[in-house]
């Protein structure tokens, strides 16, 4: 089969297409044949050394897919040879084969085809784990997503409303603002001109950005507030307020999916499957993508993923098949 390898650390140009070797299932696996994967940010810090892989993890990176299944492995129940499913990944997406835990295994939503459910596992589990499980972000709550124009903040803004929440989101640009609203975001802010400071307190703060927004995250939050910093695009360090956070009892939480054990991971999954599917299949929540490449141009989806003018997800399409 064939993947893509990152050469060396670097920019989108040490994205290598080339031949591998096949994976095989190992117990609790299945192999999937990808018909399509997703660009999520963590790739592009891997892809420039600062995203270190758990041991045994695929050098591969790519956090989804979607396929069927080719290959199971031993003791896997309730999944078979043919079935057409989606996953969440530990790595291994950017390519014509992956092994993956029956336990990350979904189904493909009703009304959604083979290659746009592509985007929706990583994306969904990363919502729904944070605002949910994490948060418990609760209906009549006001939400502050930071990039609410990404793969994730696209799905945020309509889960979060699917819940009652009160939703505002901060983008680059008056483009950006209206399609956000569009999406049923109350109120974008313009990070480039605006303060999203002025438009809080926050019940619960979803952070993208991580340093630079730090202070001014725990200023705007309520009390009881919950900060949760799944993302450092801008900043590792930062000063916190020890006094706001004892006497407003803030809690901050700091997350990622990518770690989290396989009994994790298939607990998350199981709740996005009963929880964020149906929103899916009765049109409340939907998939929002910007563009379709094909695999092997993985460096172009990277250049406009870190170009940031895109709107919701970035597909690879495995279209050279397997």
């Amino acid at each position: 089969m064939k993947a893509v390898s990152i050469k060396e650390p670097g920019g989108p140009e040490v994205l290598e297409w080339i031949d591998v070797e096949d994976p095989t299932p190992g117990a609790g696996e299945v192999v999937v044949d990808v018909a399509a994967g997703a660009l999520n940010r963590a790739d592009v810090m891997q892809r420039w050394g600062l995203y270190p892989l758990e041991p045994g993890t695929s050098p591969y990176p790519g956090l989804e897919v979607s396929g069927r299944i080719s290959a199971v492995g031993e003791g896997v129940t309730g999944w078979q040879m043919g079935d057409e499913v989606c996953a969440l990944l530990t790595g291994g997406g950017y390519a014509q084969k992956v092994a993956v835990p029956a336990g990350q295994l979904l189904t493909i939503p009703k009304g959604v085809g083979l290659v746009e459910a592509a985007g929706l596992p990583e994306v969904a589990s990363t919502v729904w784990s944070n605002l949910v499980m994490t948060a418990g972000l609760k209906a009549g709550e006001t939400l502050l997503v930071h990039g609410g124009a990404g793969g994730v903040g696209t799905s945020a803004i309509q889960i979060a409303k699917a819940l009652g929440a009160r939703v505002v989101t901060t983008v680059g640009g008056p483009e950006k603002a209206a399609q956000v609203r569009e999406l049923g975001a109350d109120v974008a802010v313009d990070y480039r001109t605006e303060d999203f400071t002025e438009h809080g307190p926050y019940d619960v703060i979803l952070d993208v950005i991580g340093g630079a927004y730090l202070d001014r995250n725990i200023g705007s939050l309520a009390a009881d507030g919950r900060l949760v910093v799944i993302g450092l695009q801008n900043g590792l360090e930062g000063q916190l307020n020890l006094a706001e956070i004892v006497f407003k009892r803030i809690s901050v939480y700091g997350t990622t999916l990518r770690t989290r054990s396989k009994e994790q991971k298939a607990a998350i999954v199981a709740e996005v499957q009963n929880n964020v599917w149906p929103m899916i299949e009765n049109g409340t929540v939907r998939l929002v993508i910007d563009k379709t490449l094909p695999m092997a141009d993985a460096a172009e989806g990277h250049r406009l993923m870190e170009a940031g003018g895109h709107l919701g997800k970035i597909l690879l399409v495995n279209d050279e098949g397997v």
